[in-house]
């Protein structure tokens, strides 16, 4: 490196409905001495219609800067679907990961956005809500494996920063944090959040699999999470759900059919505490089905009629 050149870049990148200013203030409350702050203003309205582009602004911008500083150490940090974006980005790119200091996703909806799925169920297109809608664990935990990286929800509401639910935020071998009483757009000015990031920066310490812990709600929740078309959901409906049956370890697997018709599962402690939720449109009604009684064969103690 030249006498002038950074010791790191930092790429902070907004998410939907928003633009570049709050997340260049987040970079510059945080970043160490000597970085160059990347924090690309992809446009307010692009944000409604299409990902693709959008990754496309990132990826080109991101490749100028690593030409022009081909051995600086790279961090990175996304809001909502600017995280999103750098999943697909880091996805087309693994060259890129031994460079990757570390990644924090803040509010990202990784396992799709329930609103989303809500509005475009079959997923035909409509505006940004089918790409949001979608379930991108899998390129998410491949990334997670091999770059340090941390994701960030929030509570407001007992289950969701009230834009994004809980569950939606969590992947494997990502280091998952929950904090209290920050909304989703204040998540882009909140110390707690800085925090966070400055401290992972530090410390980071990503959490075993759950084939490693070998704890059942763990490994439950994730062959539910495997279901083709689940998407996680808001724990409030849980205390409409009926008893479906009793699992090992004092486990109970709930479902509820809402009156669009669309399946819903829980699976609640021994306490009665909502451990997940998730949905199924009508497509894959049946694919959850197959799952509930697979997981009621291998974990299950007794059925409820």
């Amino acid at each position: 490196m030249t006498p002038n050149s950074p010791n790191l870049l930092l790429f902070v990148q907004h998410g939907w409905a928003d633009t570049n200013g709050a997340m260049a203030r987040l970079a510059q409350r945080i970043a160490p001495p000597n970085t160059k702050i990347i924090s690309p203003n992809l446009g307010w309205w692009r944000t409604w219609w299409r990902m693709d582009p959008l990754v496309n602004d990132v990826e080109a911008i991101a490749q100028q800067i690593f030409k022009e500083y081909p051995q600086t150490p790279i961090r990175i940090i996304g809001h909502s679907m600017g995280g999103l974006i750098w999943l697909e980005v880091l996805h087309r790119h693994p060259e890129w990961w031994p460079r990757v200091e570390s990644f924090v996703l803040v509010g990202s909806p990784v396992g799709g956005s329930d609103l989303c799925r809500i509005m475009d169920p079959l997923a035909v297109g409509l505006g940004m809500a089918r790409d949001l809608g979608k379930n991108r664990r899998g390129i998410a935990g491949a990334i997670a494996a091999q770059i340090p990286t941390l994701s960030i929800a929030s509570n407001t509401d007992g289950g969701s920063d009230g834009v994004v639910v809980r569950g939606a935020t969590q992947f494997d071998h990502a280091h998952w944090l929950e904090l209290p009483g920050i909304s989703h757009p204040g998540q882009r000015n909140a110390v707690l959040i800085d925090n966070a990031i400055t401290e992972f920066w530090h410390h980071p310490q990503p959490p075993t699999t759950a084939e490693q812990t070998g704890d059942l709600a763990t490994i439950v929740i994730d062959q539910l999470r495997h279901v083709p078309g689940m998407t996680d959901s808001h724990v409030h409906h849980f205390i409409k759900a009926s008893l479906w049956t009793t699992l090992k370890s004092g486990l109970n697997l709930f479902v509820w059919k809402n009156s669009w018709g669309v399946d819903h599962v829980f699976l609640g402690s021994h306490q009665g505490e909502c451990l997940y939720g998730g949905f199924v449109g009508w497509l894959h009604s049946a694919n959850l089905n197959r799952t509930l009684h697979q997981i009621k064969t291998d974990y299950g103690t007794a059925t409820v009629d």
